[in-house]
């Protein structure tokens, strides 16, 4: 689905766009007028964590489940555990930041590497911490199944470096082979906020 045909929350139709039209994330950094969409602006990601703003609109998250699109790897560990019955515990620290279930469910449809199996990143992520954003590297698939997951909550970490997130007690699981399956749960969200928002 080409991305200008996917709903777009109010919130990211306010987002600098690209030169293509995409909007750029409230956690990228902009480097000689160009978003670096393989990398997290520590300051950006600061104020994500501190200020509880969604990492894709900028807006504020009010208190109560945060949600982010996960990889293959992620996607598996969670699956794996709810087939258990297990609880799934997130104990692996993420560059990451959280955000609103509308704007995430808007990024996994809009953002070609986390929307297809197949899509390959274009670009790589020159300075990779720890390893933490090893697979930000030009060429490289996602693979697999991703999924939109809430949490109950996160936890974050503030070096002079780097942001750490870490997620809290899983609410909600969206797996996805390709984000396109989200369409009507992405419309179904936007539809409950212009009801909230109409009942204010």
């Amino acid at each position: 689905m080409r991305f200008e045909l996917v709903p777009m929350p109010d919130e990211v139709g306010e987002r600098p766009r690209d030169e293509r039209g995409y909007p750029v994330p409230a956690i990228t950094p902009w480097q000689d007028g160009q978003p670096q969409f393989a990398l997290t602006d520590h300051g950006r990601s600061a104020d994500c964590a501190l200020e509880r703003t969604c990492s894709v609109c900028g807006g504020f998250m009010p208190r109560g489940p945060v949600w982010r699109v996960v990889g293959p790897s992620e996607s598996a560990a969670i699956a794996e555990a709810l087939a258990a019955g297990r609880p799934y515990r997130n104990g692996a620290p993420t560059l990451e930041g959280p955000g609103h279930r509308a704007c995430m469910l808007y990024a996994a449809m809009v953002c070609p590497y986390l929307a297809r199996p197949n899509a390959r990143r274009k670009v790589t992520a020159a300075e990779a911490p720890d390893g933490l954003t090893a697979a930000a590297v030009r060429g490289a698939a996602r693979g697999g199944t991703g999924a939109v997951v809430g949490f109950g909550d996160y936890e974050y970490a503030v070096t002079e470096t780097r942001v750490l997130f870490r997620f809290l007690d899983l609410v909600e699981f969206l797996p996805h082979e390709s984000a396109d399956e989200h369409l009507a749960e992405l419309r179904a969200e936007l539809a409950r906020a212009a009801r909230g928002a109409g009942a204010e």
